[in-house]
């Protein structure tokens, strides 16, 4: 079974995370990952606030540090939230209810965010890695609710097949760019002028495969889902940007990535 993660902002981030996690949510973020919100996905217009979204990446990872994984899991899904495992999409609710949380948590970090025009919707993408060493992938969709909060509704990820020779050591001095500072922000456009935003091409599945896509209720975000015959699992977002549709990441997890 694998889900992200299992085997699976600005300055004001200390009062926004402390609301994403509930009345008791984890410690204020550190000052690499305030400054990498800022550098990274400040300035964004309007309502679609990237920076919000991998805020609230941010302190879900932290709370599976610190709470427990599948904790946080329920602490951060929105009622009726799915998981894309290894046989497709399921309940997320009724699965979580019995599981315990492991030792240590798988951790992640988001490198990429698409959001919707009005920030009702947003689509995050980024690596993981287990307590064994072992990375991954994974993709989420997060939806606002109504108190403002954004909880998750679709999740899906897995390993690396196969995974990457282990990373060399870095030598005092040197300089490192880690994830936290390649965080992208991607804003769909609004619409002008009343024009309706035109819908997105048409997705081609093939005959064995299951497969869903939503689109935010603005019309500018896509995400979509594919369960193929062969059991290879994979997601994606696209959005309207300039007057054109834009795929704004795809995620395949072969056969062998969930376990």
């Amino acid at each position: 079974m694998s889900a992200r993660r299992p085997l699976i902002l600005l300055a004001a981030g200390a009062a926004l995370l402390a609301a994403c996690a509930g009345g008791s949510g984890p410690k204020k973020p550190t000052r690499q990952e305030v400054a990498m919100i800022d550098r990274a996905l400040a300035g964004a217009p309007g309502a679609a606030q990237p920076s919000t979204i991998v805020a609230t990446e941010l302190a879900f990872a932290r709370a599976a540090r610190e709470r427990g994984q599948w904790t946080a899991f329920r602490l951060y899904a929105a009622p009726g939230a799915q998981l894309h495992g290894a046989g497709g999409p399921f309940a997320l609710a009724p699965w979580l209810a019995e599981q315990r949380d492991p030792p240590q948590a798988v951790q992640w970090a988001p490198r990429a965010v698409a959001i919707s025009c009005d920030g009702a919707l947003a689509v995050s993408h980024g690596r993981t890695r287990a307590p064994d060493g072992r990375v991954g992938r994974f993709l989420t969709v997060w939806e606002r609710q109504a108190d403002g909060a954004y909880r998750f509704v679709y999740d899906v990820g897995g390993l690396d097949v196969p995974q990457p020779p282990p990373r060399q050591q870095i030598e005092e001095g040197n300089i490192v760019v880690t994830a936290l500072d390649a965080v992208q922000g991607l804003v769909a456009s609004c619409p002008r002028g009343g024009v309706p935003v035109p819908p997105p091409p048409p997705i081609a599945v093939g005959d064995e495969a299951r497969a869903d896509a939503r689109l935010s209720r603005d019309g500018t975000l896509r995400w979509r889902w594919e369960h193929r015959g062969d059991g290879t699992r994979f997601a994606a977002a696209d959005y309207f940007r300039e007057g054109r549709w834009l795929t704004a990441f795809e995620l395949v997890l072969p056969p062998g990535s969930a376990e």
